[in-house]
């Protein structure tokens, strides 16, 4: 992946994409095929900075369907896949955990399956790269170490059980037919572009709207916070660097307290809104706790820095700085993909 504008783009969409790469070969002038089924998430106006390049291809389709995946493999010959696609939001996972099931599981063995059979006999050069997250691992105490590699499993909501049974997956066809595969395990992502149901971005546009910020239980729950350029140059670094086989945890190296997150938001928020400091702080309304509510994820990416020279390029405050800029300053786009189903959605988790 060597074109900087198409990099430059998957670094701020690593949140969505299932992406099938065909590096080296020239198909039909494509070399980044694009894949994704465009659910209340997806959004084509994402792709404006790349639509019309010559060598990137966008295919509307869905991982679960299986047939479609050999012929996509077939047409664009495709010899490397980064596999984002995902049902990715807890909340949504314990009011829908068949959706989660489906995709996560289904639809990555889909894939796993598709590559198999069009590469079998030849594995040189190929290579399936599958994304997954730190939920796998389960919940930390609060000085209970990090999560590593090699940390056993322990999945507690439909989500992060999913996620797992696919892990499975591709370590399993690695062990049983040889497929060249890397998996990748990372922290909560922030920055430009994610869909609103995550924190960040939902305070965030509450906050301009003056709308309540639901907080969980106490707000104590601590999650390590990793900026999504930081992510999809840590793909990237694996991708072409990393050891076909092992697994390399990503992590910020930055854990928040969920209150202590969202007072940083508020006092960003509101000095580039021009209110007071601390204005926004009387919006804060405490919720009934998330079912199975993990109490703390901490990523020790030591093997990823030692191993590849990755690092985090910039601190929270930095990071947090930048997001909400970009969020103010294209409050269009939060208001295009903010409205409808997803209203509806919004009313019936919080209750507000």
């Amino acid at each position: 992946m060597k074109n900087e504008k198409f990099i430059n783009h998957w670094r701020s969409r690593v949140y969505r994409f299932a992406s099938g790469s065909a590096n080296g070969k020239q198909v039909s002038g494509i070399s980044y095929c694009q894949l994704d089924k465009l659910t209340y998430a997806g959004n084509l106006a994402n792709l404006k900075d790349i639509e019309n390049m010559s060598n990137y291809k966008f295919v509307k389709a869905d991982i679960c369907d299986f047939e479609k995946m050999r012929e996509v493999f077939a047409e664009y010959e495709i010899d490397g896949v980064i596999h984002l696609a995902a049902e990715s939001h807890v909340d949504r996972s314990i009011k829908d955990p068949f959706s989660f099931a489906q995709t996560n599981v289904m639809g990555t063995l889909s894939l796993l399956q598709a590559a198999k059979l069009a590469w079998e006999g030849n594995f040189d050069g190929k290579l399936f790269y599958h994304v997954s997250t730190d939920e796998v691992y389960g919940s930390l105490q609060p000085n209970g170490g990090f999560f590593v590699e090699t940390t056993k499993y322990d999945p507690h909501s439909p989500y992060s059980a999913s996620k797992a049974s696919s892990d499975h997956f591709v370590r399993a066809y690695h062990d049983t037919y040889g497929l060249p595969v890397k998996i990748s395990n990372c922290s909560n992502n922030y920055g430009t572009y994610q869909f609103p149901e995550k924190l960040i971005p939902l305070f965030i546009n509450n906050i301009r709207h003056n709308k309540p910020l639901p907080v969980y239980g106490t707000g104590e729950n601590v999650r390590d916070w990793l900026f999504v350029e930081d992510h999809a140059r840590a793909i990237d670094l694996i991708f072409h660097k990393g050891k076909v086989g092992d697994t390399y945890n990503i992590g910020g190296f930055n854990e928040w307290k969920n209150i202590d997150l969202i007072k940083v938001m508020i006092k960003v928020t509101d000095r580039l809104l021009g209110r007071p400091e601390g204005t926004s702080e009387k919006l804060i309304t405490y919720v009934t706790d998330r079912a199975g509510h993990d109490l703390r994820y901490a990523i020790d990416s030591t093997k990823l820095h030692e191993e590849l020279g990755w690092e985090p390029s910039l601190q929270f405050e930095e990071g947090i700085e930048k997001t909400v800029k970009w969020y103010l300053e294209n409050q269009d786009w939060l208001d295009n993909v903010t409205s409808g189903e997803y209203m509806k959605y919004y009313e019936s988790m919080y209750n507000l």
